[in-house]
C-alpha cells in the first residue's frame, strides 16, 4: 500500500506532533483520574494540567483575566449548540452568514422553525468574502446575536470578523464566532476583535485529539447553562451552578482530550502559529498555481492568499466530484472531502450545489512539497480521461 497522503486537515488535522500523542499515553497512564472531585495528588496535579490548559487557550484567544470562563465541550459543534440556545430567547433576531456549517445553520434553524426566532443570513460576494455593511443594514431592534465562521470550511476564506465585530459593538449586538477552521492557525484576539463569544475544536489546528472543543464566553455575555449535572462541587445545591466553569459544563470531562490540547497548545507555542500557516500558504500557492494550469480544472476563489487558510475547492469539468475523491484514494492514495462538506448554503452561493459540491484539499502542518507534486500530477491524469 502507497504512503498515504494526507489532504484533509480540514475534517482533522492528521497526523498529530509526536509529543501530543506521547503527553496524552504518559499522563493518562499516572493521572487518568477525575479531576474536581477530591484531593488526592493525582487530582491535584490532574486539576493543573486542565487549569494550565484554560489558561493558554484564553491567552490565546485573549478572551480576559478568568481562564475558568473557558470552558470544555465534545466539540465546536457542541460549544456552538451551548452559546446559540443559551443566549437566544423568544422574539430575538439572529444575524448569520451562508457560509456556516451546519453546526450553526441547523441549531439556527430548529430554533426558527419552534417560532422561537427569527434568522437573517448574509450574502458573499463573488469572491466568497461577506460585506461588514450588509451587516449593519441587517441589524433590528430586536437583533441580540451576530453569529458567523471565521474561515470557510469548504473554501478557505477568512471573513472580516474584525470589522463585523465593530459593529456589533456599536449596536449592542453579541458577537460570537465559529472558529473551528482558524482556532490556531489565525490569530484570534477577541478584545481587539470585539468577540464576546468563541467556539472551538481541539481535533483541527489545535492539534489534539477528537471529542474535545470548547468555547470563550467574555465576562456580562447573558448565556444560560443548557444543561444540568454533576459538577463535583456544592452538591448540595438542587440548581445547576451558574458561576465558570460550570455554567457550561457538568459531569466528568474528557481528560485525556484536555490533556491532548494541553500538549497540542505546548506544540503550537514552540513551532510559532505564523510560521505553521506561512508554511503551509507556501505548499497551497504551489497546489493552486498547479492545478490552475490543468485543462478542465475549475478552481473556487482561491484568488486572495493573504484572506485564505491552506484550504483548495476545485472540480473537474465531466467528472462528478465524489467520483475523483475515490480515483485519488485508490489510485494514488490521497486522502480528501468530497461533497457539500456540511456547509450547504455556501455551495449554493458559489454554484456548486447543482453539481454535487467540490472536491477539497486541506493542506495542514505535515504536509509536502513532494505529496503537493504528486496530487498535481494525478488531478492532471484524472483530467485527462475524456467522460
Amino acid at each position: 500500500m502507497a504512503k498515504l497522503i494526507y489532504f484533509d486537515n480540514g475534517a482533522t488535522s492528521f497526523p498529530k506532533p509526536q509529543e501530543v500523542y506521547d503527553f496524552m499515553h504518559t499522563f493518562y497512564m499516572s493521572h487518568g483520574v477525575n479531576p474536581g472531585r477530591s484531593g488526592y495528588d493525582a487530582v491535584l496535579e490532574t486539576e493543573e494540567v486542565m487549569y494550565g490548559t484554560r489558561k493558554m487557550l484564553t491567552e490565546m484567544f485573549n478572551g480576559g483575566t478568568d481562564a475558568n470562563r473557558l470552558t470544555f465541550s465534545y466539540n465546536a459543534s457542541d460549544s456552538l449548540n451551548q452559546i446559540i440556545q443559551g443566549i437566544c430567547e423568544q422574539g430575538d433576531h439572529i444575524i448569520s452568514t451562508v457560509v456556516e456549517h451546519n453546526s450553526v445553520l441547523r441549531p439556527l434553524y430548529v430554533l426558527e422553525q419552534r417560532g422561537l426566532i427569527e434568522v437573517t443570513y448574509i450574502d458573499v460576494d463573488k469572491d466568497g468574502y461577506v460585506n461588514p455593511d450588509d451587516f449593519k443594514a441587517a441589524i433590528k431592534k430586536n437583533t441580540k446575536m451576530i453569529i458567523m465562521n471565521h474561515c470557510s470550511n469548504v473554501f478557505g476564506t477568512i471573513q472580516p470578523i474584525a470589522e463585523v465585530g465593530r459593529i456589533a459593538k456599536e449596536a449592542g449586538v453579541i458577537m460570537a464566532v465559529d472558529a473551528s477552521q482558524s482556532a490556531g492557525i489565525l490569530p484570534i484576539d477577541m478584545q481587539a476583535m470585539n468577540i464576546d463569544a468563541v467556539a472551538f475544536t481541539g481535533h483541527k489546528c489545535l492539534m489534539g485529539p477528537t471529542g474535545i472543543g470548547g468555547s470563550y464566553v467574555r465576562e456580562g455575555v447573558p448565556i444560560r447553562s443548557t444543561r444540568f449535572g454533576g459538577t463535583g462541587v456544592r452538591s448540595a445545591v438542587r440548581t445547576h451552578l451558574d458561576e465558570f466553569p460550570y455554567r457550561l459544563e457538568c459531569g466528568t470531562l474528557n481528560i485525556l482530550g484536555v490533556a491532548g490540547l494541553y500538549a497540542g497548545q505546548k506544540w503550537l507555542r514552540e513551532k510559532g502559529m505564523k510560521n505553521i500557516h506561512r508554511q503551509e500558504m507556501v505548499l497551497w500557492n504551489k497546489l493552486v498555481d498547479g492545478l490552475r494550469n490543468i485543462d478542465r480544472v475549475k478552481l473556487y476563489w482561491c484568488d486572495d492568499p493573504s484572506r485564505h487558510n491552506a484550504v483548495c475547492s476545485f472540480n473537474i469539468e465531466g467528472w462528478d466530484a465524489g467520483d475523483v475523491g475515490t480515483l485519488l484514494d485508490v489510485d494514488y492514495s490521497i486522502a480528501c472531502r468530497t461533497g457539500l462538506q456540511c456547509a450547504p448554503l455556501i455551495h449554493k452561493a458559489a454554484g456548486t450545489m447543482d453539481i454535487h459540491g467540490t472536491i477539497r484539499f486541506s493542506l495542514g502542518a505535515f504536509n509536502t512539497e513532494d505529496e503537493v507534486n504528486i496530487a498535481i500530477e494525478a488531478v492532471k491524469d484524472i483530467a485527462s480521461i475524456k467522460r
